[in-house]
């Protein structure tokens, strides 16, 4: 007699799992219905490319806006993430907002210069890729590099929409310095010697994008940019070209990808990784794509030895650059909107997997915690999986204690 009523108590967990489940769904349908394009979030752009093409370069530059002053205007560091704000676009774009007549909707930008991180190539967090665009950075002097073919074919097989950056304009010989002009500006600028020399290096890294089976055209004679690539000449060290690139990316997710970054309040959030950090734990940071993390919500995410339960302690991003030398180096959040990059405290963060996601569990959905576990876990397998498609199927998970 006793076994049967295990039995049912299971059967109730099971029937209950799958009505929170269905209410999952059904909630989940129902935010995505009620976004609008009124209220966009940051997009998220990546930037790749080979090593020295200048990718740490560019963001560097698009950063300083008045450096001379000792501050570094309006540019917030988020972790493991760079965070743009509007103001700052606007003022970097200059004279290209009134002549192209784009008018900047997002809230910012939020680029992530952690490219070569390990949780990235299997950053698969539930479907959607963390990145909304992507910004590929090839030096005019290399061309084509492995890495640059590589990311080429990593953005393609996301669906990632992405930009040509083709750095170092300002090594052709005889280059005449611009500074921070838009590109188109530049080149009307320079001898006809340095504008043959970027035409024929130009339209040989044209040609041989084209033999990945890409199509790509410099950005100003790009009639149709859904099919066309738009390469983007910049000089990162003085800033020609800076400009145009911020209005490629800003312009093409306002027309081109609205849908992607329309605010929903459902919570999509990845863990980058987790560190130690003296005097307040362990901590991961997490990029938070969409929704809003409050404190003390409760959240779960994928461990090694099995789901991690826990609640927010914390929401810590890191105060504007000219406030560092403050001593409490973080800024405290009582609820943070997407996208932005964020650093969670709670307890037992420590097994927690880098490029798993971190859920949030509907507070009035009895079982829905119980879902979120098991799908949690199951991050883990496909983490796995990934892991062990990289190196051939050799070789296992090390956990790192850094």
């Amino acid at each position: 007699e006793e076994g049967s009523g295990e039995d049912s108590s299971e059967d109730e967990d099971e029937a209950g799992k799958a009505a929170a489940r269905l209410e999952r769904e059904a909630r989940t349908k129902a935010a995505m219905a009620a976004r609008t394009p009124d209220r966009l979030r940051s997009p998220i752009c990546c930037i790749m490319g080979h090593v020295d093409t200048g990718k740490t370069k560019l963001l560097d530059n698009i950063r300083r806006t008045n450096v001379q002053d000792g501050e570094a205007g309006g540019i917030t560091q988020q972790i493991g993430a760079s965070f743009f704000p509007n103001e700052t676009l606007c003022d970097r774009m200059g004279s290209l907002l009134a002549k192209n007549k784009v008018a900047v909707r997002v809230p910012g930008l939020l680029i992530i210069d952690t490219p070569g991180h390990e949780s990235f190539s299997n950053l698969r967090s539930r479907g959607s890729s963390l990145c909304d665009i992507a910004i590929l950075v090839i030096d005019i002097m290399h061309g084509l590099e492995p890495q640059t073919i590589e990311s080429m074919n990593m953005l393609r097989a996301k669906q990632t929409p992405f930009v040509i950056a083709l750095n170092k304009v300002d090594r052709l010989y005889g280059w005449s310095e611009a500074k921070d002009r838009p590109f188109i500006e530049a080149i009307e600028e320079q001898d006809d010697g340095v504008k043959r020399e970027f035409e024929s290096r130009a339209s040989a890294i044209l040609l041989s994008i084209a033999e990945q089976g890409l199509n790509a055209q410099l950005y100003y004679r790009n009639k149709d940019p859904r099919e066309y690539i738009s390469l983007v000449p910049t000089s990162a060290h003085t800033g020609e070209g800076v400009a145009d690139i911020l209005m490629n990316l800003v312009g093409m997710t306002q027309k081109m990808f609205v849908d992607r970054i329309m605010w929903t309040p459902m919570v999509q959030c990845t863990v980058l990784e987790v560190k130690v950090i003296e005097g307040l734990g362990a901590t991961a940071d997490v990029i938070l794509a969409n929704g809003t993390l409050k404190r003390g919500d409760r959240i779960v995410m994928c461990g090694f030895g099995g789901p991690v339960v826990t609640r927010v302690r914390d929401l810590l991003t890191p105060r504007p650059l000219r406030e560092l030398r403050v001593k409490a180096d973080y800024l405290h959040h009582q609820e943070i909107d997407g996208a932005a990059g964020i650093k969670i405290c709670a307890n037992h963060l420590e097994n927690v997997v880098a490029g798993s996601a971190c859920l949030v569990p509907f507070k009035d959905v009895p079982y829905d915690l119980e879902v979120l576990k098991e799908d949690a876990m199951g991050d883990l397998n496909k983490l796995a999986k990934a892991a062990s498609e990289v190196n051939g199927g050799v070789g296992g998970f090390a956990m790192g204690a850094t």
